[in-house]
């Protein structure tokens, strides 16, 4: 049975990347004429295919809190990172324009490169330090230009559920030098999914939570300092309670 569902899931997925050049052009030239419209309909597909290719890989979602991300401002969306899978979950239920901050790795995947560029998202290249600043104030600017971003500061996906690696400073100063609030995201249950068990994929219920904004814009030194332990713990107190969801 598991064959099966990650035959669909992998064809789902082929078939969104390559619909998704014909997508590419027709927003290309949408751009000419209006960047902002071309954004929200390249936004729409990516959506839209995220959902598809959820609603074969993966089970029962529950999503908490969605109803406290604002929609008048770009934020920075912050999430624990378990599975490869926590991204698509993540596309697919936020309801506007957001761009992603992924490894390097991926921009060697030409038709994923191509959607994951249309949306503003940026390739993190950890080993290397400059490189990496140089995409966190590539984040910063298009943050303070009205795009909503998210990370993953752990850097890398725990091998073990429920572990938590340490949450990198630098990734905050996207919301702090922005003056934008942090959404904080809690994700349940996607290494179920796929990372477990790989290459098995089975469904599995996943929670996803959308936490308080915290606002930065009027911090104090010291409590930008403290952002990174203050997320993370309001991270793993929100997974451990549910957890018991599932």
């Amino acid at each position: 049975m598991w064959i099966i569902r990650l035959a669909l899931t992998a064809i789902v997925l082929v078939l969104v990347l390559l619909i998704g050049v014909i997508e590419h052009v027709i927003t290309w030239v949408v751009g000419k004429i209006n960047p902002d419209a071309s954004l929200r309909m390249r936004s729409s597909y990516v959506r839209m295919g995220t959902k598809l290719v959820w609603l074969i890989a993966a089970g029962k979602t529950t999503v908490i809190g969605k109803e406290k991300i604002p929609t008048d401002r770009p934020v920075l969306f912050v999430g624990n990172h378990r599975s490869m899978l926590d991204v698509v979950i993540c596309l697919s239920v936020i309801p506007f324009p957001v761009g992603f901050i992924s490894k390097i790795e991926l921009e060697k995947i030409p038709l994923l490169r191509m959607q994951m560029r249309d949306i503003n998202c940026l390739f993190l290249d950890r080993k290397d330090d400059r490189k990496a600043l140089k995409v966190i104030l590539r984040a910063i600017e298009l943050v303070k230009g009205g795009q909503s971003m998210f990370i993953f500061p752990e850097g890398t996906r725990p091998k073990e559920e429920g572990k938590f690696l340490p949450f990198h400073a630098g990734s905050f100063k996207i919301a702090t030098k922005a003056k934008v609030p942090v959404v904080p995201v809690t994700i349940v249950g996607t290494g179920d999914i796929l990372e477990d068990h790989f290459p098995k994929i089975k469904a599995a219920p996943v929670v996803v939570e959308f936490g308080d904004p915290i606002e930065t814009a009027s911090m104090s030194r010291d409590e930008q300092k403290e952002l990174p332990d203050r997320v993370r713990d309001l991270i793993m107190e929100t997974y451990d309670r549910n957890r018991r969801l599932l």
